[in-house]
């Protein structure tokens, strides 16, 4: 694991960013006086006009193979990459995904839903930001694919049942005591398994966040928030799921849990 004084100064320069699984500042977090004017915002208009405006700019370039990124940006890009990558190599290593459907919750630029696409599955993928789920949808019509569906919609209101459920990089956005509850319509939605990743809440990453906390970020990034995992597993086994393989994905700038839970 990297020196504290490593993420340290990581923290002082992500000051000017944000990301869904970067130490502190890069999570937006205000000061205490900022922090409470801003509890009374709601946490999901927040993040939709984010990724709809500015956060979109920044992250379509992050999630992309664009030269126009900061020694940040492309180590948080790398980390994304592994954990989309981590997840791949466990389908392909199933060998059945052909003529399954997935339901990408959260789906971004489409990242995971456009290789599961590639790879034969039945792809139903939304993002709340209209910017990111567009884009999605143009960088899969670029590849000629026909078997993936992207639409604008918030987490909750995503309905229907599917073989696999995913999750990346989205729990960030959620408080803590709306966890148990995502998860929970997460397992609601899949007939087979659920692939979620989130910012792990330990003594270390929770240090790493207060300290964050002394370079705030623009009030134009959004609110992060870590999650126990012993609150994501128990959602999960609540849900009937059980915890079938697990990874952990951490770089200077990102750092990400990543759990396949299958139904019981």
């Amino acid at each position: 694991m990297k020196t504290f004084t490593k993420y340290a100064l990581a923290a002082a320069c992500l000051a000017t960013t944000t990301s869904a699984f970067a130490p502190p500042a890069l999570s937006g977090v205000q000061t205490t006086a900022n922090t409470q004017l801003f509890s009374t915002v709601d946490d999901k208009t927040e993040v939709r006009e984010y990724f709809n405006n500015e956060g979109f700019n920044r992250w379509n370039k992050i999630y992309s193979e664009s030269d126009e990124v900061n020694t940040v940006q492309l180590d948080i890009r790398n980390g994304h990459d592994q954990t989309i990558q981590k997840i791949l190599n466990w389908v392909e290593a199933d060998g059945d995904i052909k003529g399954k459907t997935v339901c990408d919750c959260g789906c971004g630029v489409g990242s995971l839903a456009i290789p599961l696409a590639q790879m034969g599955a039945k792809i139903s993928a939304s993002d709340i930001s209209d910017a990111m789920s567009t884009e999605a949808a143009a960088r899969a019509k670029a590849m000629g694919i026909r078997n993936a569906k992207f639409y604008t919609s918030d987490l909750e209101s995503v309905k229907g049942k599917y073989n696999t459920v995913t999750c990346v990089d989205v729990a960030i956005h959620y408080p803590t005591e709306k966890m148990a509850e995502m998860v929970g319509h997460l397992c609601s939605l899949a007939d087979e398994r659920v692939l979620i990743s989130f910012a792990p809440k330990t003594w270390y990453y929770d240090l790493l966040k207060k300290f964050g906390e002394l370079f705030p970020g623009p009030s134009k990034t959004t609110r992060a928030y870590l999650h126990k995992e012993e609150v994501v597993r128990e959602a999960l086994k609540k849900a009937g799921f059980e915890v079938s393989r697990e990874e952990m994905t951490g770089t200077n700038f990102y750092f990400s849990r990543l759990l396949e839970a299958k139904r019981v």
